[in-house]
């Protein structure tokens, strides 16, 4: 599916707010987020997509690397659990406390998934403090080799939004697994 195939919500307008439960046993709400931080990413990812490994890394260092600029990352699990078990609450935790960073909540419903429009894991929504979505799309250029990056999709949009500049591209095609829809 091609970027301007993609339902969901289009870059300029506002993202859909979210009450999800997190690892952390606590309920979060996009609004919360959106009065504390001038930056969010939505990372739509899982457990067990080989893509969210190879890039889970490389999100923990983007959101050390812009958390003290009033940015974070909101990883959101909307696979079916019942199909992919390592994708349930538990394991979700389990993956969290070993090596997250940033708010893991999950989507049962997959209604956030839905009015996002997420097709992939991971797959990113930068929005602004706002509530606009800015950017969607990709991490990088190079899932496989993060030594071989040549464009930083998510890093360049998420400085050009602190900055005040425009986002150029505002979207990209996401690399990864498809998400995991209930039957």
């Amino acid at each position: 599916m091609s970027v301007m195939e993609k339902t969901g919500t289009p870059i300029g307008s506002y993202a859909p707010d979210f009450e999800l439960p997190g690892i952390d046993d606590k309920v979060h709400h996009l609004s919360r987020y959106l009065e504390r931080y001038r930056a969010i990413c939505v990372v739509f990812m899982c457990n067990h997509c080989p893509y969210v490994q190879l890039y889970l890394d490389r999100l923990i260092e983007i959101q050390a690397e812009f958390q003290e600029q009033g940015f974070t990352l909101i990883g959101i699990n909307a696979n079916d659990a019942f199909q992919y078990p390592e994708d349930s609450f538990e394991n979700m935790k389990n993956l969290a406390a070993d090596q997250l960073n940033f708010p893991y909540l999950r989507d049962t419903t997959q209604d956030v998934a839905r009015c996002f429009g997420a097709t992939k894991t991971p797959e990113v929504y930068l929005i602004d403090n706002a509530g606009i979505l800015r950017y969607s799309g990709g991490i990088d250029d190079n899932p496989q080799e993060p030594e071989a990056v040549r464009v930083h999709y998510l890093r360049d949009a998420i400085a050009c939004l602190l900055q005040g500049n425009t986002i150029t591209p505002e979207s990209t095609d996401a690399v990864g697994c498809s998400v995991k829809w209930r039957n």
